[in-house]
């Protein structure tokens, strides 16, 4: 149980304006019950005013006279809200407002405009709607297209401007993420196919050099004699003496 803030004047009030024994003054105030009848008796921190704590908000008056009819029961302290279990957050999709669903269309045309980098699921979190209802708009589909307005949902209470923050950044890092991969992979692709490019490049531009220097050499024979005949040897032979001479 939480003690009161002023232990020793809470206990000179209910002393002073209860019935209640010794014994639950000390229980409720965390004092031992001879420090009670000491401050009953004004042997003990005389002088001291009592503090309501029914006007603190520590005690009701209907726990109080509870207590008096039954020595054995203990007096129990209000719980305040900080000392109560935090709720868990609601899952699923946000509650929108009666007054506020007419804004709705306007706000989701809003943010499909202005922020295209936000996800249906995103959208659909800030303003409380549902993906069809998103995709309808996107694609002008709407059953009221003609006459929505782009409005600002933070204007109209739809969700607050921290929320919209997080999610353009949360949807930027997210797009951020999605290049640095896609130039990872394109990194890591490229690596080889230039190599291979260069060395088909080397033996198209070698095969092309032969032949024509095949053909120069055939048209060498044919030019010194017409009649003769040559072969791979002959063509070899002459390519020898060509590079030779260069």
């Amino acid at each position: 149980m939480t003690q009161p803030l002023m232990p020793k004047a809470t206990a000179v009030w209910l002393i002073d304006n209860t019935a209640l024994t010794f014994d639950q003054i000390a229980d409720f105030c965390s004092l031992h019950i001879l420090e009670v009848k000491g401050i009953a008796d004004g042997d003990v921190d005389h002088g001291i005013r009592g503090a309501d704590p029914i006007a603190a908000g520590q005690l009701t008056r209907l726990e109080i006279e509870d207590c008096q009819k039954d020595s054995k029961t203990r007096l129990k302290a209000i719980q305040k809200r900080e000392d109560l279990p935090d709720v868990a957050r609601r899952v699923g999709k946000k509650y929108t407002p009666l007054s506020k669903r007419q804004d709705r269309p306007d706000s989701i045309f809003w943010l499909v405009r202005n922020h295209p980098e936000l996800l249906d699921s995103q959208i659909g979190k800030l303003v409380g709607t549902t993906k069809s209802t998103i995709q309808s708009i996107r694609d002008r589909t709407h059953w009221n297209s003609s006459n929505l307005t782009p409005v600002d949902p933070v204007s109209v209470g739809l969700c607050s401007q921290v929320d919209l923050d997080k999610a353009v950044q949360k949807a930027f890092k997210r797009i951020e993420k999605r290049k640095a991969e896609d130039q990872d992979n394109n990194i890591n692709t490229g690596i080889t196919e230039p190599d291979d490019f260069k060395v088909e490049q080397h033996k198209e531009t070698h095969a092309e050099e032969s032949n024509e220097k095949e053909e120069i050499i055939a048209e060498t024979y044919a030019e010194e004699d017409p009649k003769k005949e040559y072969t791979s040897d002959n063509v070899f032979a002459k390519l020898n003496e060509l590079k030779e001479s260069e």
